[in-house]
């Protein structure tokens, strides 16, 4: 075998049960899982080139395995923890979990790790088809991916929340959403305001101007949204950061454990503080819990726990992170009901 071949069989003798078999089965054996895994032939096609039955080809693959004839590789990039994924995906009910490798000096108050932002592009170029509408939050890790973007189907592209602040609009949610447009060849449709306003009047003011009322019309249009996740401490979370000492302590008071999207959330996924809301240029929680696919991008083990509360929010339904991440949330207790897959409100269940 030449070595492309062995990088996914190795369909040799390689051990005492497989010299059992007598030459002519064993360089059957070999022709056939050669042509089953490397050229991915059919049990019929095959059956037809060796005349013998379909039943006949599948004892044959079948044994092949079990006497070490046929030997399978399964590999995926290093940074990719194959592992770790599934476990995480399985126990929140994830429709996709991608962890990567956690920087080797990661410490508790590292940063989002900077590949997150490149595997989550790569993961939005899957889930995205033709004809989607792509929406993208605030947030500095949906900021990076959106820079990382490089493959996109054709697709209309919206903003869900304000920008952190008006003055950075061209370095942040404004010129990611051009980005994913450039890339997609769709439509972008940006929104010039800041996510948080001093009152709920202001904040309605705006809502009802003719761009930002366009992006808010596409709300319920959207398929596939992309969300960062902020735990309740300075420079973590974009809105902590945008409150008064007074106004963060207030939320504090209640329990906040997370942010997402101008949403707070306590420690159970439930939603705290609703009323600051209505002073925020953000989709609704209800909106977002209806679009089919939410990916949420965030890692660092300063994170590690808000990401479980959003977790258990039921907003979510995919999750790109690391590997330290990954190990704090499965050993956390069980989340109860798989969220992600039953979308449920946690308010909705107490009781």
């Amino acid at each position: 075998m030449n070595s492309s071949e062995e990088n996914a069989v190795s369909a040799m003798s390689a051990g005492r049960s497989a010299l059992r078999m007598g030459p002519a089965e064993l360089v059957q054996a070999a022709a056939m899982a050669r042509r089953f895994y490397l050229e991915g032939k059919s049990k019929i096609q095959i059956a037809e080139e060796f005349g013998v039955s379909r039943f006949k080809v599948a004892r044959v693959l079948e044994t092949a395995l079990e006497r070490d004839l046929v030997r399978i590789e399964i590999r995926v990039p290093a940074e990719l923890d194959a592992e770790r994924s599934d476990a995480l995906r399985s126990r929140y009910g994830l429709r996709h979990a991608v962890v990567v490798e956690s920087p080797a000096d990661a410490t508790e108050d590292a940063p989002d790790p900077e590949n997150l932002g490149a595997v989550a592009a790569d993961l939005l170029g899957e889930l995205v088809n033709e004809g989607d509408v792509l929406g993208l939050a605030w947030g500095r890790s949906t900021i990076h991916m959106a820079a990382s973007l490089h493959r996109l189907p054709p697709c209309t592209v919206v903003q869900l929340t304000g920008v952190y602040d008006a003055g950075t609009a061209e370095r942040g949610s404004v010129e990611a959403v051009r980005r994913a447009a450039q890339v997609s060849g769709g439509d972008a449709h940006p929104i010039y305001a800041p996510m948080l306003l001093p009152d709920p009047a202001t904040a309605a003011a705006l809502r009802g101007q003719t761009g930002i009322a366009r992006a808010f019309e596409y709300f319920d249009k959207v398929t596939v949204a992309a969300v960062s996740i902020g735990s309740w401490e300075p420079g973590i979370s974009t809105v902590h950061d945008m409150l008064t000492d007074e106004e963060r302590a207030h939320y504090a008071s209640l329990g906040v454990a997370a942010e997402m999207s101008a949403h707070l959330f306590d420690a159970e996924g439930r939603r705290v503080g609703r009323d600051l809301g209505e002073r925020c240029i953000t989709v609704e929680a209800d909106r977002l819990r209806r679009i089919p696919e939410v990916v949420a991008i965030a890692g660092g083990l300063r994170k590690a726990s808000a990401i479980g509360a959003v977790l258990r929010s039921g907003l979510v339904t995919s999750l790109v992170t690391d590997t330290a991440v990954a190990d704090f949330l499965l050993t956390e207790s069980e989340p109860g009901l798989r969220p992600a897959l039953e979308r449920a409100d946690p308010d909705d269940l107490v009781g």
